[in-house]
């Protein structure tokens, strides 16, 4: 793209959204990161739309001058999906946030893509229906970019990912045109998925501007409870027995000693500093205390110590929060860090095994580095808070990854459970497909023949 075309993409982008454009430098800087040490170019511009059609408009002009341009949710993602590439314009869904429509007897919410879980669970809850949406990455993220990197998070194991829990998508394509991908129906044998080729896509077939959920009830009764184990390897072993004997688990989260201590030493809990699993249970008051019996029979059969429960609201709340700042919590192990993440997911009956050579790995490197996960679908994390712009711990940092990644595939697992690819996986990805990711290209380059719509990540073309 030379100049003479960026300056008059820029001047008709000028002309559609007025003061909902930008060239502002703290602007674009905001928009050219996520939560993660990736950085890329400046954007050359950020673009605010409020309606599908403005997105269209915005898509038609940058492909007629060949501008590429990066959908831009609210930059909780940590592998890099929304940074922007050299000259490209970022296109901010934060002002479409609009509940469009929420069915309590289709258990069902239509919403613009700039909408976050909490303010649609909010809304839910203010006009008197007694349904939440379950999928919970831990971070207020907006529900396009959810739908996007296909998230999950901590309640995957009852409820299921973004890709169980979408019915329809509508999508701006590269041309500018304006698709639903599906219905409101709950299920449908007509034709190709397209919702599905559209989750975890991240931007680079088209632009997410609209979801609709599938909702469900909130249950009647709620127990959370933290249990410290003597190893790490008999809290994973807890795990496993809990779903091979059905166990009905709402949330099952794993943090390894290290990650205690942190979230210890930054939520003011005063856990035991040892490998902790946090449960959750939900259903019907007798379902949730049998659950939760059970539960306890099986940890300590395991080494598990005395349950604290929590039941009460606040407590609960204060557990899970401190749950959701463990990257945080482990950045603040090295004050002034910025975190490295990466993820993988391997078949439960690997897991015991993927994270005792995970674990054994890390041993063997100096760096500082934390546990946890969402074992309850095999699914695990690492962080490693680094001294930022430090390249020399960028790169062993980068060089573990590639190891707890060689980990997992070998066990039949993939390079990220819930993460995504953006640029600090492409590398993983293609040694996990091989000749499959050719038809990924073939796919991007058939929807976006261009190559406008996020270029450079989840692949190089």
């Amino acid at each position: 793209m030379n100049q003479h075309d960026t300056n008059h993409a820029l001047q008709s982008l000028n002309s559609l959204l007025g003061n909902r454009f930008t060239t502002d430098d703290a602007i674009r800087d905001a928009h050219a990161r996520d939560a993660s040490y990736h950085r890329g170019a400046l954007p050359v511009a950020v673009a605010f739309p409020n309606s599908n059609t403005e997105v269209a408009e915005i898509v038609k002009i940058c492909a007629k001058h060949r501008m590429p341009l990066v959908p831009y949710g609210t930059g909780t993602g940590v592998e890099g999906a929304v940074i922007a590439s050299e000259g490209a314009l970022s296109v901010s869904l934060k002002n479409m946030d609009s509940i469009l429509h929420v069915s309590e007897s289709d258990r069902d919410a239509t919403v613009q893509a700039g909408v976050t879980r909490l303010k649609l669970n909010t809304h839910l809850a203010d006009i008197g229906t007694k349904l939440h949406f379950p999928v919970d990455p831990g971070a207020d993220a907006s529900l396009g970019g959810m739908a996007a990197t296909r998230a999950s998070g901590t309640s995957a194991v009852a409820y299921g990912t973004m890709q169980d829990n979408t019915l329809n998508l509508t999508v701006v394509t590269a041309t500018g045109k304006i698709m639903h991908t599906g219905s409101r129906a709950r299920k449908s044998a007509a034709g190709y998925d397209l919702t599905r080729l559209f989750i975890g896509s991240e931007g680079t077939l088209g632009i997410i501007t609209e979801v609709t959920l599938k909702l469900t009830r909130l249950p009647e009764a709620v127990a959370a409870a933290v249990c410290a184990f003597p190893t790490i390897n008999d809290a994973v072993n807890t795990v496993i027995s809990l779903l091979e004997n059905g166990i009905r688990l709402a949330r099952i989260e794993l943090l390894d000693e290290l990650q205690m201590d942190a979230v210890n030493k930054y939520a003011g809990l005063n856990c035991k500093v040892a490998p902790t699993l946090f449960f959750e249970f939900h259903g019907s008051s007798q379902a949730v205390a049998e659950s939760s019996k059970a539960a306890g029979v099986v940890a300590s059969k395991h080494g598990g110590a005395d349950f604290h429960w929590a039941t009460e609201e606040a407590e609960r709340k204060r557990l899970w929060q401190a749950r959701y700042d463990s990257y945080y919590a482990a950045c603040n192990l090295r004050p002034g860090s910025v975190g490295y993440v990466t993820d993988v997911c391997v078949p439960i009956s690997q897991l015991a095994k993927c994270i005792a050579k995970t674990k054994a790995l890390l041993e063997t490197s100096d760096m500082v580095a934390t546990l946890l996960g969402h074992v309850g679908d095999g699914n695990f994390h690492v962080v490693f808070p680094l001294e930022p712009n430090n390249r020399d711990e960028i790169a062993k940092a980068q060089n573990l990854s590639r190891q707890i990644v060689d980990i997992a595939l070998d066990m039949n697992g993939t390079c990220t459970g819930e993460h995504g690819i953006g640029i600090g996986k492409r590398e993983a990805l293609a040694k996990e497909h091989s000749d499959a990711i050719n038809l990924m290209r073939d796919i991007k380059n058939t929807l976006d023949p261009g190559n406008i719509m996020n270029p450079g990540k989840i692949f190089n073309l």
